[in-house]
Parts: C-alpha cells; sequence; structure tokens
C-alpha cells in the first residue's frame, strides 16, 4: 500500500507515510481511513519524501473539492507536509491553494520541521 498511517489517539496526531508511486485512489484511501476512524480533527503528517507524485491538475481538483467538503461536515486538525522533491512540493502547494479552508497547512522539506510546527498547536483543540 502506497500510503500507511498511524494514528495516536493519546496524542491526537496522525503519521501517513506515502512511499512508491503516489494517485490519487491511494489519497483516497487514506481519507477514507481517517474519517472512518474519526480522527480528522486530530493534526496530522503527510510525508511524501519517498513517494512519486503522479497526480494530475484534475486529481488536485478533486482532492480540493473532497478536503473543502470535509470542511462543511466538521473540523479538520492542521496538516504538516513533507515534500523534499520540487515537484512533490509543487503539487503540494497546489493542494494547499485548492484545499483551502479553516485549518493550518504547511509545507516543509524537512520532517522534524514539519513536526515541530505540529508540535506547537495544542493537541486537544
Amino acid at each position: 500500500m502506497p500510503v500507511q498511517w498511524t494514528i495516536s489517539k493519546p496524542h491526537r496526531l496522525v503519521i501517513a507515510v506515502a512511499r512508491d508511486e503516489l494517485r490519487l485512489r491511494d489519497i483516497e484511501q487514506y481519507l477514507d481511513g481517517v474519517a472512518i476512524a474519526d480522527v480528522m480533527p486530530y493534526r496530522k503528517i503527510f510525508d511524501m519524501t519517498h513517494a512519486t507524485v503522479m497526480l494530475n491538475d484534475a486529481d488536485m481538483m478533486a482532492l480540493g473539492a473532497r478536503i473543502r467538503a470535509y470542511l462543511q461536515v466538521g473540523k479538520l486538525g492542521p496538516l504538516a507536509i513533507v515534500a523534499v522533491t520540487d515537484h512533490a512540493y509543487q503539487q503540494a502547494r497546489l493542494f494547499e491553494v485548492l484545499a483551502q479552508g479553516d485549518r493550518p497547512v504547511k509545507i516543509f522539506r524537512e520532517l522534524h520541521h514539519a513536526r515541530e510546527w505540529l508540535d506547537g498547536f495544542d493537541a486537544d483543540s
């Protein structure tokens, strides 16, 4: 599975790691899992360090629309995206724009910076 994630309920944190070729269906499966687990308000790290992003503009539009729909239903927690390649970083920026809403999103080149940023948010918020 290209996206594997763990949930820490005590820390209200979801850490997702993408590997290999990352496609729309992989992210949709991750989002479905997070929704079913009822952890949408948790803080999240989405690490694409070891993934090749295979998303086109239509895929990005679909993801943006899906996130905006989630925002209409309930609160989403802060999201830190880790993208080390220029292409992944550009895709993450596009996602950030298309999925704008009432939650913090920030893109990082290094995982430890993403975690430091997320740790600045109250786990209960």
